[in-house]
């Protein structure tokens, strides 16, 4: 599935740029503040990291049910411009995950991303981390 056109991601102005995610700042998505709300900017990381997963991991793009297992995040700086989303796995943690997923069906892998603003200042810093389970045919 095209990630933005999951229906809450596409309610919140969620856009592809390639392979990142942005969000531009919206009256829809500001806070009491006018920045942007800590929860899209958290929907956008968090969507920016199973996107990643999609496209690292395309051969198994249907196969599989993705879950998000857990998350932490970090906010740094008030978010006030258009923000992209990086997300980043190093090549230890992408191998362990194929081993541990083709030698027993499912695996976890935990997903890097920053949120930068229009200045590529970070605004948010996350760590998701993913339970993926082939589906039974």
């Amino acid at each position: 599935m095209e990630v933005t056109n999951i229906p809450f991601v596409k309610h919140i102005g969620i856009e592809k740029e390639g392979s990142q995610l942005a969000l531009a700042s919206s009256y829809e998505v500001e806070n009491h503040i006018g920045t942007i709300h800590a929860s899209a900017q958290f929907t956008l990381a968090e969507t920016q990291s199973g996107l990643f997963l999609q496209e690292e991991f395309s051969d198994i793009e249907g196969e599989v049910l993705p879950l998000l297992r857990s998350s932490t995040v970090k906010y740094k700086s008030p978010a006030i411009t258009k923000l992209k989303a990086v997300a980043t796995v190093n090549d230890e943690i992408k191998d362990k995950f194929k081993e541990q997923f083709l030698k027993r069906g499912r695996a976890t892998i935990s997903v890097e991303v920053k949120l930068l603003d229009s200045d590529d200042v970070v605004t948010m810093v996350g760590e998701f981390v993913w339970f993926v389970q082939r589906l039974k045919s």
